[in-house]
């Protein structure tokens, strides 16, 4: 049996990856890949994707007996991909986890052999997501915009544009990797 592959999915705030990865998740995930759920010190009913949420305590004992592969912090809350992901990949399926483009150093250490997707959207798209959100100011919002603007794409990364429909950007993903784990 071969070992399963790891599909980094990465973006900035606004691109849609919480969107795209659930409707992959509702329109077929092919047989043999898996959709991981991070653990997240966000409440559950928070909005946005279906996680595990954690209290600070939580997260803490989980990383301090090692139950997670990566972790990291964004916008105050606590992250991390589960290490159930390895016993999934050691059984021989592909593993679908939103992760984080401040993480993907530490991520490719771990897993040489993942493959990046990125999801993003051009700048006028984040702008206006984000602002629909309410949640931040419009320095925020502007600071966000230029970081994702300067954020250099990793080599033989997956980009998917998702400026258009959700069902175009889910499309692609979902081909992408029905194509490869086909083969």
């Amino acid at each position: 049996m071969t070992n399963g592959r790891l599909y980094y999915v990465m973006g900035p705030s606004g691109a849609g990856k919480d969107s795209v990865l659930g409707w992959v998740r509702e329109h077929g995930v092919p047989l043999g890949v898996v959709c991981a759920h991070r653990y997240i010190t966000r409440p559950a009913l928070a909005g946005g994707e279906n996680h595990v949420a954690l209290s600070e305590q939580e997260f803490a004992a989980r990383e301090q007996r090692g139950l997670f592969v990566l972790t990291w912090m964004a916008h105050g809350l606590r992250y991390g991909i589960g290490r159930e992901i390895e016993h999934w990949m050691n059984r021989g399926a592909d593993v679908l986890v939103n992760g984080s483009r401040g993480a993907f150093a530490d991520a490719l250490k771990r897993f040489p052999n993942l493959q990046p997707v990125v999801i993003t959207a051009n700048v006028e798209t984040l702008a206006a997501r984000l602002g629909a959100r309410g949640r931040e100011s419009q320095a925020e919002i502007d600071a966000r915009v230029a970081r994702s603007a300067a954020y250099a794409v990793p080599p033989g990364a997956l980009v998917i544009q998702n400026d258009g429909s959700l069902a175009h950007a889910g499309s692609l993903l979902l081909d992408t990797i029905r194509m490869r784990h086909a083969s």
